[in-house]
This record gives structure tokens, sequence and C-alpha cells, in this order.
């Protein structure tokens, strides 16, 4: 017996609709008949701060706690992330603003939260990923029905090097190039996942690891597909990994006079990360990445994403991102 999907909330209030990908789960929320409401900052000038939402997505601004209380929505998914994943960025906003807004959920009988996590947080060493787990865990203690989506690596964020590639410079590549692999994921097959989140049971009270269509690419792989695309031969600089804990360590010690220095080994050390771990399911009983276990949706593929770059049909936007 096929399990019937619960009924559509009829109000969605989404945090961080105006990132990148919270432009897309806007989309797809409308595209479902939810009605949504993005709570946001005031732009500087003290106008809106729409950047692109439909005129039929209302904002509201304050704080995604107070929203919560004020809107009492049927529903809560939050795309919000810190800009920068420094720890005390993280700690602000990864962990302790999700956490206020999901107590706040719990008082206003939320029926239903989608958190977007990260499937880095499988093996947490960096400030942003202890943040983002202590928010996992808030939600799930909470007594709110929940979705906590732990995604693969993003198309923008492995689309960077195009320009390099273009200039006629070699792609760069951490070690031999093959240390590393992840399903890419397309923004709209991403928040096509999220929306669904809301209605499909088998997604309740879940923590979902999910990637995009298709076999699990290295970068070496990734830089290959590029070069086809632009017809020109392969290129490759290989970077030793090495190199970038020297740079950590020479940045730690400066950090302990700069605090802006101490900023910067932790962006340096959230580099080295993605640079030698995939974004891949880890097996807990192996501790090594799965692809094959590693659960795909949607449709999109990174090799018809970077034909759209390379044609001008589409343009990168890495955002406050771009670090990762």
């Amino acid at each position: 017996m096929v399990a019937r999907a619960s009924p559509p909330p009829s109000h969605v209030l989404l945090l961080g609709g105006t990132g990148t990908i919270g432009r897309a789960t806007v989309d797809a929320l409308i595209a479902r008949g939810h009605e949504v409401t993005c709570a946001c900052r005031p732009a500087p000038n003290g106008g809106e701060a729409r950047r692109g939402l439909p005129e039929s997505v209302r904002l509201h601004h304050d704080s995604p706690a107070a929203s919560i209380r004020d809107l009492r929505p049927d529903a809560l998914i939050s795309c919000m992330a810190s800009r920068t994943g420094t720890p005390a960025d993280a700690w602000a906003v990864d962990h302790r603003a999700h956490a206020d807004a999901f107590a706040a959920a719990s008082e206003a009988g939320v029926g239903h939260v989608v958190l977007l996590s990260a499937i880095c947080v499988q093996k947490p060493r960096l400030a942003f990923q202890h943040a983002k787990l202590a928010a996992e865990a808030a939600l799930t203690a909470s007594g709110l029905r929940y979705s906590i989506v732990r995604p693969t690596a993003f198309f923008k964020s492995l689309s960077g090097q195009i320009d390099r590639l273009r200039a006629g410079k070699p792609f760069l590549l951490f070690g031999n190039g093959r240390l590393t692999a992840c399903k890419p994921i397309s923004d709209a097959d991403l928040a096509a996942y999220l929306a669904d989140c809301l209605t499909d049971p088998d997604r309740h009270d879940r923590i979902l690891p999910i990637g995009g269509p298709g076999p699990a690419m290295t970068p070496q792989e990734q830089g290959e597909e590029m070069f086809r695309l632009l017809g020109r031969a392969p290129r490759f600089r290989h970077v030793p990994v090495g190199l970038l804990d020297g740079i950590i360590g020479g940045l730690d010690l400066a950090g302990r006079l700069s605090p802006g220095l101490r900023a910067k080994a932790e962006l340096a050390r959230i580099g080295r990360y993605y640079a030698t771990e995939s974004m891949l399911l880890l097996d807990p009983e192996t501790g090594r990445y799965d692809a094959d276990a590693t659960p795909e949706t949607g449709q999109d593929t990174l090799s018809d994403f970077h034909a759209r770059l390379i044609s001008g049909e589409a343009t990168l936007e890495r955002g406050d991102h771009a670090v990762f």
C-alpha cells in the first residue's frame, strides 16, 4: 500500500531566502502552491531587500525567532548559513540563530521544520561543522517534526576555475586530483528536494544525505570535462596539500597577534578540508566515503551547467560563500 502524502501547508516561512539556494527554494515552494514569507534583514537604504524574489513573496524584516512568533507559519524551511564559516559567525548563525528559531517554532506550533545542513558534518573538524551539528541536535530534541537535509557539493562551488581556463591557465588540483569526489547538485534540484520534504512522509523525522544525479566526480574529472567543453587540451597544475598546511601554520602563529589573521587561518582550514575530504556518504564502519550509497535526486548535471556557463546562458553567482 502506497503511503499517502500529508496535505501541503498553506504558509511557509523561509530563512535565508535571498541566497542562491533560498531563491531557488522560493520558486519550488511557489510552484507547489505554497504561500511564502521570507525573514530577512532590511536593505541598507531602508528599502526592501528583495534581491530578485517574486513580488508574491512577502518579506518580514525581523530576526528568525521574532518572525516565527509574529507570523506563526505552518512550516519553516531554513537555508540560512553563516557568511564566512569562522567560529564567531558560525556559532552565532549556524547554531544560535537556529536554536532560537526552533524554540520559537515549538512555542508557535509550527507543523514541520526543514533544515538545510551539510554532508561534511559527518566528519566534523571545523567550527562551522560543530555549530551545524549543534543546530541539528537542537532540532531533533525540540519535539518538532523535522527533515534535516545534508547535500553534497553545489554546482557554484565547483565552477570557479572556468575563467582561469578561458584565460589559458591550467586547472588547479590538490594532490593527484583524485583525493576527493562528490555528486554535484544544482540549486533547482536541491530546492525541489527541500520543498518536497514538507509532503513526503518518508522524509519526516530523518537526516537525509543527498547528491545530484549520475556518478561521483573527482576534481580531475571535473577539470577534464571543463576543458572538453571549452574545446581545449587539458592542462593541470598540482598543488601539494602540504602547502596548505604550511599556510595554516603560518597564519595560526600570526593569528596570536591578529584576530583578522586567526579568521584567515580558519578559512585556510576550511579550504584544506574541502581539498582532502569527499562530499559523499561516510560509512561509519569502514570510515570510507561510499559513492554508491550516496542517494541521488534531480536531473541537472554539472556538465550541462558548465556548458550553459561557457555559452553565456547561465551566470555564476558564488556570493558570500565563495570560499566553500
